[in-house]
Order: C-alpha cells, then sequence, then structure tokens
C-alpha cells in the first residue's frame, strides 16, 4: 500500500461516510446499505481482495451502524417520531437473528454474500420505489410471537447484508400501516439491536491474515470504522431533519431508487467476477 492509494480512498470514505450520515437520518438505514459497496472498493483498491473480503465489508458496516443508528435515532426521538413499544418488542428477535446472521455469513463466500445483498437490495427498492400506499399485510404491526419470528428474520437477513434493519424495517412497517415518517425513525433503532450483538460475534469471525488489512479484529477493520464514524456523526442528523420535511410519497422513492441502484452494481460485480 501506498501513499498515492491510500490518500484517494480515504477521501473517497470521508465523502461516502458523509453521505452515509444523511442516509441513516433521512432513511433509517444505518447507513450501510452504501457502506457495504464502499468498503469492497475500497479494500479491493488498497490491495485485500482475498475469499472473505465481503465477510470483512460486512462486518466493518455493522460496526459503524452501531454509533450511526444511535445518532440517529436520537435526533428523530427530539422530534417525537419514533416508536418505542415497536422497538421494545421487535429488538430481542432482532438480535436473535443477528446472532444466527453471524454464524451465516460467516461460512458462506464472499461471492454469495455479494450476491444475497443485490438481490434483497433490489427487491425491497423495488417495493420502496413502485409499491402503493394501500398495499397492506394488516391493519397492526405484530408485536406477539408473530413479530418475533418476523423480527428474526428480518435481524438475518440485515447483518448478511451488513445493513441496519432500515431496508427491511421501513417496508414491513408500512405495509402494516406504520406511517412513513415514524416507520423512519423507528427502524433506526433496528440498527442498535442488530448491529451491537453482530459485530461482537464478527470480533470472533478469523479470517485469513494475509489478506487482511493492518487493524483488523476478526472480520472487523478499525481503519475503516475510524473514517467514516466522524462523517456519519456529523451528518446523521442533517438527514434526521430532512426527513421530516419531504413527503412520504417522495421519500419512499428516493428510498427505492437508491436501493435498485446500489443492488444492480453489486450485480454487475458479481457478474463481472
Amino acid at each position: 500500500m501506498d501513499l498515492a492509494t491510500l490518500l484517494p480512498v480515504a477521501a473517497l470514505l470521508l465523502t461516502i461516510g458523509a453521505f452515509a450520515g444523511v442516509l441513516a437520518g433521512l432513511l433509517g438505514v444505518g447507513g450501510g446499505i452504501v457502506l457495504v459497496p464502499a468498503f469492497l472498493y475500497a479494500f479491493r483498491a488498497t490491495g485485500f481482495a482475498g475469499a472473505d473480503v465481503m465477510q470483512m465489508c460486512v462486518a466493518t458496516s455493522l460496526a459503524t451502524v452501531v454509533v450511526t443508528s444511535i445518532r440517529s435515532v436520537m435526533a428523530h426521538h427530539k422530534k417525537g417520531a419514533v416508536d418505542w413499544e415497536i422497538l421494545r418488542a421487535w429488538a430481542p428477535g432482532l438480535a436473535v437473528g443477528a446472532a444466527i446472521g453471524v454464524v451465516v455469513a460467516a461460512n458462506l463466500r464472499s461471492e454469495a454474500l455479494q450476491l444475497i445483498f443485490g438481490v434483497l437490495a433490489a427487491c425491497v427498492g423495488l417495493y420502496m420505489a413502485f409499491g402503493r400506499a394501500h398495499w397492506r399485510l394488516g391493519h397492526a404491526l405484530p408485536l406477539g410471537w408473530g413479530g418475533r419470528v418476523m423480527a428474526s428474520v428480518m435481524g438475518g437477513l440485515s447483518v448478511l447484508m451488513g445493513i441496519g434493519g432500515g431496508s427491511f424495517g421501513v417496508p414491513t412497517m408500512s405495509l402494516f400501516g406504520v406511517p412513513i415518517h415514524r416507520a423512519v425513525a423507528t427502524a433506526a433503532g433496528f440498527g442498535v439491536a442488530i448491529a451491537a450483538p453482530s459485530v461482537i460475534g464478527f470480533f470472533f469471525v478469523p479470517l485469513d491474515p494475509a489478506t487482511r488489512p493492518p487493524l483488523t479484529i476478526g472480520a472487523v477493520n478499525l481503519i475503516a470504522f475510524a473514517i467514516i464514524i466522524p462523517m456519519t456523526i456529523l451528518t446523521a442528523p442533517w438527514g434526521a431533519a430532512l426527513a421530516h420535511s419531504l413527503p412520504s410519497d417522495r421519500l419512499k422513492r428516493v428510498f427505492g431508487v437508491f436501493l435498485i441502484i446500489v443492488a444492480a452494481n453489486m450485480a454487475r460485480e458479481v457478474l463481472a467476477g
């Protein structure tokens, strides 16, 4: 790694971190949906593209989600938008699913994780961009055992993508009639319940020392984490403020179109490989 390579990559990560923070506050996604592809590019550009590079991208993204989600949910809470009843009911299931997701992710190839990321992001993006407001799975979000099962599935899939749960939480809550702004605010809290236990698990996932960057604990790279976090902390409140100034239909379209773009890029990566 030479300085001429590291400086542009660091600059890119700072920019991506700022964007991820805005995205976390705006859409409740914790920023992971943009950080995973960014980390994949950064690690490859610096010569660390081993067979388990995607595990490192996912784990490092989730480490940033812990901090970003806390910052984002606090900003939404000040506006009275977080539904704490939903968050308390779903948090245990999200954490259990996250733990299962770590075990699965640790045993998959990078290409499989990339494909999972692309397919799931495309499905959610298509729904959010082209779904209809009157579509419903029920009149109220389940908070009992049914809700716990749904939360566990959501937590596991979120870990496989390296995201905070908003990408699934926002559309799920919308399908059960939760207003979009309240869904975005509450989904920001999902990130803490998913990312905190999963990062602890990823600290114990062994990667090949020859193909991982310096200052990597388990699958979590501390250098990338340290570059991203200051920017996401700074910009997450900006996204939260913007979320409350946009019409709900426009917010859904922004969310959906962005996910489709990210998914298409990830699919391109897999096919090109």
